[in-house]
């Protein structure tokens, strides 16, 4: 029987899970979530040149034809200053108090896939013993599967693993696995599940400071913040002017299961769009987490420019057959313009260490497209 407390938490997160409502949806199909474990999909599939590299079109929002951007793969540049300091207490973002003794043996798990690359960062990827679907780095390719059915939590196989400390946030279910895990005695620290641009920082200290390393933690947000600082310069350099900006939606698709959401603010895609120097249609218009798609809502938006995810894009057998399950986006200029921007499910809205390759790559997807051909 649950206690007086669990039962609040598990409302507060009903609350709050707008962005993993959508994913959980996914889950009824199961196929929709199977395959989105390393970046980049198809290893045939070549990275998208750096936006550095190309030179961007005079009128992107007259371009015909959809592109998938795929970041650059980055190498682990793991930091090793700074003493690990434990036990470390942290007050979690449920208001949790708890305390971490032992990093030998570390699970950090969330459906973005970036806990998992921010331990490694912070120099202690030789502890983690297990991994998540979306963890999509090769240097994680060995570790054990947590996750089954896609993004499902398997209490049997988190246990097998023996872990010391659970890092995750609520974007993973389902929720009585976590907090079985607490009641048998493994510290489990949850993380702030909202994801954007200007939430790095914060999620990176978090997870540092649960782990002992706080002083690694601020290095790799001043890197990581640097690096994202400078890609939004470049691309505010060579996106349109303000009257001229693209007006772009995130458009979330699994057509087996019969999904189709328009993500809005506090989703991420939000911050996502705004970073790429567009218009978020869905700010525009008041929308909050995410809204069945309809087709006055669509028409109304009328974007230059749709962001989706690429399985999303495969799951309606691409841009011919999202055409089809979806009419009205042919009466967007999107839609007649073929105008779509995909990137793997992975990373499109992972906001981790490597947001300033993701910024990169959609980029240069957008505004410089024909360097894709």
């Amino acid at each position: 029987m649950h206690t007086g407390r669990e039962i609040s938490v598990r409302r507060k997160l009903q609350r709050r899970l707008a962005l993993v409502a959508i994913v959980c949806v996914v889950s009824l199909g199961l196929a929709g979530c199977q395959g989105l474990g390393f970046h980049g999909g198809d290893a045939a599939t070549a990275a998208t040149p750096p936006l550095h590299d190309v030179t961007p079109i005079a009128d992107p929002a007259a371009w015909e034809g959809p592109s998938t951007a795929v970041p650059a793969s980055s190498p682990l540049e793991p930091i090793t200053t700074g003493e690990q300091v434990l036990p470390a207490t942290v007050v979690d973002s449920q208001d949790t108090t708890v305390t971490v003794t032992d990093t030998s043996r570390i699970l950090a798990l969330d459906i973005y896939g970036s806990l998992s690359r921010i331990v490694f960062e912070l120099g202690l990827g030789g502890s983690v013993v297990g991994r998540d679907v979306s963890t999509g780095f090769p240097e994680a390719a060995g570790l054990p599967l947590v996750t089954q059915n896609g993004h499902d939590l398997n209490a049997e196989a988190i246990l097998d693993l023996a872990p010391t400390v659970i890092l995750t946030d609520t974007s993973l279910g389902p929720w009585d696995t976590i907090l079985q895990m607490r009641d048998i005695g493994i510290p489990v620290v949850v993380v702030d599940s909202h994801r954007a641009i200007d939430t790095i920082d914060d999620l990176t200290r978090q997870v540092a400071t649960a782990l002992g390393v706080p002083q690694r933690g601020d290095e790799l947000a001043a890197r990581t913040s640097a690096a994202v600082d400078a890609k939004l310069a470049e691309i505010a350099a060579i996106a349109p002017a303000d009257g001229d900006r693209l007006r772009m939606v995130f458009l979330y698709v699994r057509g087996q299961s019969g999904v189709y959401y328009l993500f809005g603010d506090e989703s991420g895609a939000d911050s996502l769009i705004e970073a790429l120097g567009g218009i978020d249609v869905a700010g525009e218009n008041g929308w909050v987490g995410m809204r069945p798609v309809t087709d006055e809502a669509l028409i109304a938006a009328n974007p230059d420019v749709i962001l989706m995810m690429t399985k999303g894009l495969e799951s309606v057998d691409g841009v011919d057959g999202l055409l089809e399950h979806l009419p009205a986006v042919a009466q967007t200029t999107a839609g007649r313009n073929r105008r779509i921007v995909d990137m793997s499910d992975t990373q499109i809205l992972s906001f981790g260490p490597e947001a300033a390759d993701v910024l990169d790559a959609l980029a240069v997807a957008i505004y410089a497209p024909d360097a894709l051909k």
